[in-house]
């Protein structure tokens, strides 16, 4: 059996659950599920929330460059890289509304690294945010 470690990020916003930001095993890099929260805070970029948690609005272009960092700080942490991603699976929240500017700065981030991606529309994400990306890398 490969041997696994599991890696938590110091830059990272802190897991909302009983979970890693990421395992290794042999030479992949499995992360969990990354959101645009900031690390020591239940702030949420680009999110405007109502007295009891409810959205009020969001900003998708906001939220998903702050996902990408989140991501990026995730695997330099781990002694991977951005470069080093190999496939991205991306939840969105609303398709038809979010997906023209995801996709768009999705191409800005991956222009030179170009992942198997998968996009799918949930209901809902488990706090009160529009994207949650689930990436695997590789690691020397």
């Amino acid at each position: 059996m490969s041997e696994q470690k599991i890696i938590n990020s110091k830059q990272a916003p802190e897991p909302v659950g009983l979970y890693p930001h990421a395992r290794r095993v042999g030479n992949l890099l499995f992360l969990s599920g990354v959101g645009p929260r900031e690390k020591g805070t239940k702030k949420i970029p680009g999110v405007d929330l109502s007295e009891t948690g409810e959205i009020v609005s969001y900003d998708i272009e906001t939220q998903c460059r702050s996902v990408f960092q989140n991501v990026r700080y995730i695997l330099e942490d781990a002694g991977s890289s951005w470069e080093n991603i190999v496939d991205v699976t991306v939840f969105l929240t609303d398709m038809k509304n979010d997906f023209p500017i995801y996709n768009r700065i999705y191409a800005e981030y991956f222009a030179d690294n170009q992942p198997c991606r998968t996009t799918v529309e949930i209901s809902r994400l488990p706090t009160p945010i529009a994207i949650e990306l689930k990436v695997i890398a590789t690691i020397d």
